[in-house]
């Protein structure tokens, strides 16, 4: 399978997990390393387009294709498993307790969980810390510009 992430340009090769672990997000808490992906190019850039403000255009960003291989073990959690606050902004405490209990059991590299921003999608939130992350592999860098249009008023 191959999920997908947009970065800035500088953070290319980093899959460690550190950014997520700085800043938190909605399926970890601060202090906790997660690599998030998407499951499409599209998805992707959705989700960046509701983290940046209106009228600024992200730059210096580039698309990273990541495969993970059929051998590596998914954990899916189902919509109906999650609490009735997934969406909240900010982030409920509740989906980063279970993103961090996925890091802190460490018994998958890779959890399935539904897009907040495009529903019926998904994310694939990964564990730099699993034995089987060295499985997974950049298999593409390469620039991406994203449409003004999503962002300029």
């Amino acid at each position: 399978m191959i999920v997908f992430r947009l970065s800035k340009s500088l953070y290319a090769n980093d899959l460690s997990g550190r950014g997520a672990e700085k800043a938190g997000g909605r399926w970890n808490s601060k202090g906790i390393p997660m690599v998030y992906t998407s499951e499409s190019r599209a998805l992707c850039t959705t989700e960046i387009a509701v983290h940046t403000p209106l009228g600024i255009l992200p730059l210096d960003y580039v698309i990273i294709a990541i495969e993970i291989p059929n051998s590596v073990a998914i954990q899916y959690i189902k919509p109906e498993a999650i609490p009735n606050d997934w969406k909240l902004l900010p982030h409920s405490h509740s989906t980063q307790e279970m993103g961090d209990a996925f890091i802190n059991d460490n018994a998958f590299a890779v959890m399935k969980v539904p897009s907040a921003v495009v529903q019926g999608e998904y994310n694939y939130l990964l564990n730099p810390a699993h034995k089987d992350f060295k499985k997974i592999k950049v298999k593409l860098i390469e620039p991406f510009e994203f449409d003004e249009r999503l962002f300029i008023k």
